[in-house]
């Protein structure tokens, strides 16, 4: 049984006030610290993943030249990019709009070798223009890979697998994906005689699920009743093994219609025997929203999210359009559904976010500088901060700028009575989970030898990186 998945939070972006929305322009979002945090650690755990499966994370260029990546982009995504004139030139730039196509461009340059098959991975952000209330942003944070070179329903597999498990390991539990091979529908489309303007408005209705649509544009033009009522059923078949039956019943025979039926059915069936089944779905109207896909083709879903949060496909005609031909399939997850849709740790008001807050007069700032340098080398996270006021109230300053700062250690140099090679030690926090007083805090400071701290610091360090 299908566990519920946690409620939506908002985006990972920060819901502006009216006035602020006057200053931020429209679907641009700032990712505030602990959202950023967490951002990251989702996007840290996906690229982990992603590596362990052998992909090669390659970094995209912010703005291209309108005419070189123009035939890898579909025009109604030109219509949606952001376009400038580049000074230096006089050509057209976008801003990237998608960045399949862009490696697409990189491959067939030669930028990346001849050795196949490749393997790349992306973080990066697409930008497309969109209506206010589309209901996404205009900058879209997104993970992705591409497996170039095979044409095999297992290097198909590989891709989906690879981004169930990468749903998996940010621990997203109920999910499905929705799989199925633009070559069904299409070639139900081209055998029914619509003219090519009726076909493409008939894809674009079927990529959406828009059945009345669909049936208008099958109405405004003369095909046979036993075609369209095909067509109108496509969309409709989802589920499991039978699907695939039905869809050979609808394929009668044609080897157009049946060849992807049956490439459907392989990947399917290693997918099942890669133990993936309870999260897959037989669409036989599954058709991505960009044109470039030829093949096998998913769209992951997560129930409380009321758009897919990620997916991908074949795609072995795109690189061709720049000049050399090359199978290839990959998949894009979108971070910020991803963000909305994940159950975080939560943290408790009195979480560490600093290890060390290491404090002084001002009298004793050299001496400051060098005991943080010392454990920076650690590779703890340390705070320095001088203190204004007098030496009785050093370390109760010091214990109250350390709660503030959320900070596991304080740590006090220069303290009245203290030896060149001494601080002294308080640990607000834990003290304050033991049900101390805030106001006692300074009484449970302790001397310790700068070395000795430098040795816990890294001893403490080491545990962390065996966890």
């Amino acid at each position: 049984m299908v566990s519920v998945p946690p409620k939506p939070r908002p985006s990972s972006g920060q819901v502006p006030s009216s006035r602020e929305r006057s200053l931020v322009p429209v679907g641009m979002a700032t990712i505030l610290p602990h959202a950023a945090k967490q951002v990251r650690r989702l996007e840290a755990l996906l690229l982990a993943q992603v590596d362990r499966w052998g992909y090669d994370e390659i970094i995209l260029p912010t703005f291209e030249y309108l005419d070189v990546l123009a035939p890898g982009l579909e025009p109604e995504l030109i219509e949606h990019c952001y376009q400038f004139v580049d000074r230096t030139t006089g050509r057209t730039l976008l801003l990237r709009p998608d960045a399949t196509a862009q490696i697409a461009r990189t491959v067939a340059m030669g930028l990346t070798g001849t050795t196949l098959p490749l393997r790349l991975s992306y973080r990066t952000s697409v930008f497309r223009y969109e209506q206010e209330h589309a209901g996404r942003g205009r900058e879209i944070f997104q993970i992705g890979a591409e497996l170039i070179g095979p044409d095999d329903v297992t290097s198909d597999s590989e891709v989906i697998g690879l981004m169930i498990e990468c749903l998996r390991t940010i621990g997203l539990k109920a999910f499905t994906v929705s799989l199925g091979h633009v070559g069904f529908i299409k070639g139900l489309l081209l055998r029914s005689g619509l003219s090519a303007r009726g076909q493409k408005l008939a894809e674009q209705a079927a990529a959406r699920k828009d059945l009345p649509r669909l049936e208008e544009i099958l109405a405004g033009e003369r095909i046979s009743k036993t075609v369209a009522r095909a067509i109108r059923e496509a969309p409709e078949l989802y589920g499991q093994e039978e699907v695939l039956a039905r869809g050979r019943i609808l394929a009668a025979g044609d080897p157009a219609l049946a060849a992807p039926l049956e490439r459907l059915a392989q990947v399917y069936q290693l997918l099942c025997a890669a133990g993936y089944r309870e999260s897959l779905l037989l669409d036989l109207g599954e058709f991505r929203g960009f044109d470039y896909y030829d093949g096998v083709v998913f769209d992951v879903f997560a129930e409380g999210m009321g758009a897919e949060l990620g997916g991908g496909g074949r795609y072995d005609h795109l690189i061709g359009r720049f000049g050399r031909p090359m199978p290839s399939t990959g998949f894009g997850l979108d971070v910020d559904r991803l963000f909305r849709t994940v159950e975080f740790p939560e943290e408790t008001s009195v979480s560490t976010r600093v290890d060390y807050l290491v404090v002084a007069p001002r009298k004793a700032t050299r001496r400051l500088a060098a005991v943080v340098a010392q454990l920076r080398r650690t590779r703890s996270r340390v705070v320095q901060q001088s203190m204004k006021g007098s030496d009785a109230a050093l370390i109760p300053n010091a214990v109250t700028a350390g709660l503030a700062q959320q900070a596991a250690a304080v740590v006090v140099v220069g303290a009245p009575g203290m030896g060149h090679d001494d601080v002294l030690v308080v640990e607000p926090l834990a003290a304050l989970k033991q049900g101390r007083r805030t106001e006692n805090l300074n009484r449970l400071s302790k001397k310790i030898e700068i070395a000795d701290l430098v040795a816990a610091a890294r001893r403490s360090q080491g545990r962390v990186k065996k966890q």
